[in-house]
């Protein structure tokens, strides 16, 4: 019998194989409750100063945000509301990650 796993192309990103998957920047959302939801932006490279990228972020987009240090994924930025399509133009256009390198993921 063939057995196809459907979630091997996932599981082999997550997994870490090799040194292309860190080199993704992940903008996700997360929802709370009711309306409300969070986008989170995680690997970006260590060189840059995460409390700099948000003070820009927060200003461009006229709302709040915080860094946070996550044990397995590192410093993780936090934005209020949907700001992934907004997160990820300003990236590119700033410079810090390139329109290819950036994964954008929720609904």
């Amino acid at each position: 019998m063939f057995y196809v796993d459907p979630f091997a192309e996932a599981n082999a990103e997550d997994s870490g194989a090799g040194a292309g998957s860190k080199d993704y920047v992940h903008v996700r959302i997360q929802q709370r409750n009711g309306r409300k939801s969070l986008t989170t932006v995680q690997g970006l490279k260590k060189e840059y100063s995460y409390n700099k990228i948000l003070k820009d972020l927060k200003r461009e987009f006229c709302c709040n945000g915080t860094v946070v240090q996550d044990p397995e994924l590192g410093q993780v930025i936090q934005l209020q509301g949907d700001q992934r399509k907004n997160v990820a133009t300003f990236l590119v256009q700033a410079g810090i990650a390139k329109k290819e390198s950036i994964k954008i993921h929720g609904f």
